[in-house]
């Protein structure tokens, strides 16, 4: 599985397929990453985990389909919703589902965004694990309950301080970590963080936008 970040929350998974082709995943394509993904030219599946404006614009998508017609749109119930109005062609994944597609397996997990503020309802939020080995959890601190080889670790938000995202790494526990929903982060944040869950037996990667990894 080679990753490469883009920007934020959206990243580019190629995965190889049975059949010698890679199945391409785009995640999140949001505000803070539209000059990238807008270059994207192909993509086999989207996985969109919430309509928040920094993981789902709703008109690059629509361009995105246009370069990409044959491509699978997948979210949750909200921007599910949201794709129906566009007449978008779409997936819906709950919490507890799995499915395969184009070769994948992905499953779902989680149904609610992390609190912003007691007086602010949460909106519904699903994290993907997607081909048994990254998980990409949204917004939110979802423990799937499995062994997680590789996390997208959210580093920087309005619902989340340090010490929360360095305990939710240490709680998984994955083998390799990096950084992800750090556009409102910092240098020194990303930082702190790695450096406290390499401490403790986390492998973590500072990704920083444009940048790639691979997980065997």
């Amino acid at each position: 599985m080679h990753i490469k970040k883009l920007a934020h929350c959206c990243l580019v998974i190629d995965i190889p397929s049975a059949h010698g082709k890679n199945v391409r995943i785009l995640t999140d394509p949001g505000m803070y990453s539209l000059e990238q993904h807008d270059k994207v030219d192909g993509a086999d599946i989207v996985l969109i985990t919430h309509e928040h404006q920094d993981h789902f614009h709703i008109e690059s998508l629509k361009a995105l389909i246009k370069r990409c017609p044959d491509v699978s749109v997948i979210s949750n119930d909200t921007v599910g919703a949201l794709l129906a109005k566009e007449g978008i062609e779409h997936r819906i994944m709950l919490d507890g589902n799995a499915i395969e597609a184009k070769g994948v397996k992905i499953e779902a997990h989680g149904s609610l965004h992390a609190v912003l503020h007691s007086s602010i309802p949460q909106s519904s939020n699903v994290g993907f694990l997607i081909d048994g080995k990254l998980f990409m959890p949204g917004d939110a601190y979802t423990d799937p309950k499995k062994p997680v080889d590789a996390l997208a670790l959210p580093t920087a938000g309005p619902w989340m301080k340090m010490s929360e995202a360095i305990d939710y790494g240490l709680q998984l526990k994955p083998r390799i970590a990096f950084p992800v929903h750090d556009a409102m982060g910092s240098a020194f944040q990303n930082g702190f963080i790695g450096r406290i869950l390499s401490q403790n037996g986390v492998e973590f990667v500072n990704l920083e936008n444009g940048a790639s990894l691979d997980v065997a």
